[in-house]
């Protein structure tokens, strides 16, 4: 099925542009005058994209400080400090 649809459809096929999105979970795109002009998603998939924005901003942070600092640590002692964390709360 199309994924690239008129914004007509949105108002004239709401249910079955719904339904292919909560099972695709992937964008409908919609256009106007045979523009781009929307994107739809499911609530899901959404946050799913929010989610992967965060952690690529926060590790693309941890990138920049890293390579500003020489200060390195192993993933042994990562864990080892979560647990001595989590141990004394």
């Amino acid at each position: 099925m199309d994924r690239i649809r008129p914004v007509s459809d949105l108002r004239n096929h709401f249910a079955e542009i719904s339904k292919l999105v909560h099972e695709t979970e992937q964008p409908v795109f919609l256009t106007k005058n045979g523009y781009g002009d929307m994107v739809v998603l499911s609530m899901e998939a959404y946050e799913n994209l929010q989610f992967e924005s965060d952690v690529y901003i926060k590790l693309s942070e941890a990138e920049q400080e890293a390579a500003l600092t020489g200060s390195r640590f192993s993933s042994r002692d990562v864990l080892k400090s979560m647990r001595k964390t989590i141990q004394d709360e």
